[in-house]
């Protein structure tokens, strides 16, 4: 599998990016399908994804992995100007937490990942793709250090509950968690007024998901 090739799978990407008013330049989206082949191909750490889902790993993963960055990008603009600080939540093997340090350079990105082979991965991709922005915390987020964060993320990790829960203290006064989940875990928070929840859809995906925040007031 070559994403640089993969003609349909890039057309895909772009055009959901596009439904959103982004275009990114040729040189991110080509660092972006270099992170794809890294996942997709390499095989010395594990399985890192299913062989189903490598097929669409543009569509369905980065996608996925850049909606913070499409539904938000006003946001971390304006939280950029005293160099913003983000850690991700069981960073895996990655997303989304590559993609949107790919994507947003000027932000310090941290990937918080307790799984040995999935932290010599991410560090080996980190090196491939000289991502100076981000840093590899091969320990669980409780007890990384991390603290005063502008942002705090993760995808599919457990409940949106305790997610935040795990994630509120290391938060700055104003900082935001976000959460990617299917929107059938979280439908119960459409009428919570602490939390702000943008529905989507991904390309040739027909089930719904759903970015969640909330601010640390």
């Amino acid at each position: 599998m070559d994403y640089r090739t993969n003609i349909e799978q890039q057309n895909l990407l772009n055009q959901f990016l596009g439904e959103h008013g982004v275009k990114l330049p040729e040189e991110t989206l080509g660092k972006l399908y270099d992170f794809a082949n890294l996942v997709v191909n390499t095989k010395e750490f594990g399985n890192l994804i299913s062989a189903k889902d490598s097929e669409k790993f543009l569509s369905r993963h980065i996608a996925d992995s850049l909606v913070p960055y499409v539904y938000m990008v006003k946001e971390i603009a304006s939280a950029r100007n005293d160099k913003s600080r983000w850690a991700d939540m069981g960073a895996g093997a990655g997303c989304p937490v590559f993609p949107l340090a790919i994507v947003m350079p000027e932000v310090q990105f941290y990937a918080v990942e307790p799984r040995h082979m999935r932290v010599n991965f991410m560090q080996m991709v980190k090196e491939k793709l000289h991502l100076d922005n981000l840093t590899v915390v091969g320990k669980r987020f409780e007890t990384s250090g991390l603290s005063d964060l502008d942002f705090v993320s993760c995808r599919a990790l457990s409940t949106f509950e305790n997610d935040w829960e795990r994630a509120q203290s290391a938060l700055k006064k104003g900082g935001t968690f976000l959460t990617l989940k299917s929107f059938n875990n979280v439908v119960h928070l459409e009428n919570d007024p602490a939390v702000i929840l943008h529905k989507y859809t991904l390309p040739q995906e027909e089930q719904v998901y759903a970015l969640v925040t909330r601010g640390n007031e």
